[in-house]
């Protein structure tokens, strides 16, 4: 199997009774002057009713000797036409938290077995589990939680880690050196890959903590 071999063969518009994931809304509002508005907007349909969330993106650290490196991987997505880099990721299923989602789909998509990160790693007021995040609030109500798990690569099951991907899924798992993260970003988008901007915003964020000493 070679990720290159995915390829775009046609588009068209989709027929909303044909639709199985997302729905187009318009949906009607005030402005803060008062006027009345409109918004296009789309929806996941496949939230759960009790779940705050569609699901989660996984920051997964694999401890090893030469230092932490980040989990990530590689898919081809239709809808860009690209390999996209990103974090392993899922939609939440229904009574599932945020933990218990992060560390299924990790096992999923990758075969690693982690942990969720103790509130000690991450620092006195960091947590396991981010705020809700919004992934493109003025085109998607799509959100989700950013969970911090831990690979402990002395564990059997993560020597040679066997991933139970679906009959649809077509994954390339890797990883970085973490404090290599920002610039194999940039090499990776040189290469043609597209870079998912949560993957993107982490390595920013690192690069700033790094030129700002923080």
């Amino acid at each position: 199997m070679s990720l290159a071999q995915a390829k775009v063969e046609s588009k068209e518009p989709l027929a909303a009774a044909e639709a199985v994931w997302t729905r187009l809304v318009c949906t009607h509002y005030r402005d803060p002057n008062g006027q009345r508005r409109t918004w296009e907007s789309a929806e996941r349909t496949t939230r759960p009713a009790r779940s705050a969330v569609d699901g989660v993106n996984i920051i997964a650290i694999l401890r090893m000797a030469q230092g932490p490196h980040i989990l990530l991987q590689k898919q081809f997505r239709p809808p860009i036409a690209k390999i996209c880099v990103e974090m392993p990721a899922g939609l939440i299923d229904d009574d599932e938290s945020p933990e218990e989602c992060a560390l299924r789909e990790l096992r999923e998509e990758t075969g690693y077995v982690g942990t969720v990160a103790a509130e000690e790693e991450e620092g006195r007021s960091g947590s396991a589990v981010s705020a809700v995040m919004f992934n493109d609030p003025g085109f998607c109500n799509t959100n989700l939680h950013l969970v911090h798990v831990v690979i402990d690569m002395t564990r059997p099951e993560n020597q040679h880690p066997i991933p139970s991907l679906e009959e649809n899924e077509f994954i390339d798992v890797f990883a970085v050196p973490l404090k290599d993260l920002y610039a194999e970003c940039r090499r990776l988008e040189q290469d043609g890959y597209a870079i998912d901007a949560r993957v993107g915003t982490l390595a920013e964020g690192l690069q700033i903590a790094q030129r700002w000493k923080l």
